[in-house]
């Protein structure tokens, strides 16, 4: 098996323990011992998966593994940053530190990259553009977003929102890369968005929940 195949495969193993260690995060108690545990292997099974992403791109530099390459930074970023919400809720740790801030130019950077390509791909007819467009539109509002707010004293209760918007927002990515490998019957555009018009709302919705059940006294 040469170094691309095993790195293929590495990649795709770190996909399913990234999607059952998310499912389950999601499904057990909020702030448990079980919870924190696969919250944690779902957090570094996204740290291989895009790390992968980005190998396989350096062994064959097609367009299109350019594009997973873009999309495994901006959906790690998500993952990375729900994480590090967790250390920062206490008032000494609020501010961003140098990992945050390069975090943060890292997938502003991969957003203005997908953003570029989906604009090539729209000028060229190509109907995948919209995908390229909208994560890179995701990731810039992101980036931009963050920057100021590292700029600002949080308040105390933000990690909450910021924690379930954020993981979530990395598992919908999960299942997105599940989606267009598997579901090859509907259309890729589909594939690609699908998962993020439908798990939007709910995340809007759960964020909401959480941050009342868990809001400072």
């Amino acid at each position: 098996m040469s170094p691309e195949e095993l790195t293929l495969w590495a990649h795709i193993a770190a996909g399913f323990v990234a999607l059952f260690s998310g499912l389950g995060a999601f499904l057990t108690e909020k702030g448990g011992r079980r919870h924190r545990r696969l919250g944690r292997t779902y957090v570094y099974a996204m740290a291989f998966v895009s790390a992968s992403a980005l190998a396989l791109f350096a062994f064959e530099a097609t367009a299109l593994r350019q594009f997973l390459a873009l999309v495994a930074v901006f959906s790690f970023y998500f993952a990375f940053s729900g994480y590090r919400v967790l250390g920062r809720k206490r008032p000494a740790d609020r501010a961003a530190a140098a990992v945050d801030w390069l975090a943060v130019g890292l997938v502003g950077a991969a957003s203005v990259g997908l953003v570029g390509m989906g604009g090539l791909l729209a000028l060229n007819g190509d109907s995948f553009a919209p995908v390229a467009l909208v994560f890179g539109g995701i990731g810039a509002v992101f980036a931009g977003t963050d920057a100021l707010k590292f700029r600002r004293e949080r308040d105390r209760g933000a990690w909450v929102p910021e924690h379930v918007t954020r993981m979530g927002a990395a598992y919908i990515a999960t299942v997105t890369a599940f989606a267009t490998v598997n579901f090859g019957f509907l259309p890729s555009v589909v594939r690609w968005l699908g998962p993020t018009v439908v798990g939007t709302p709910v995340l809007i919705y759960l964020s909401a929940t959480y941050k009342e059940q868990f809001a400072p006294a």
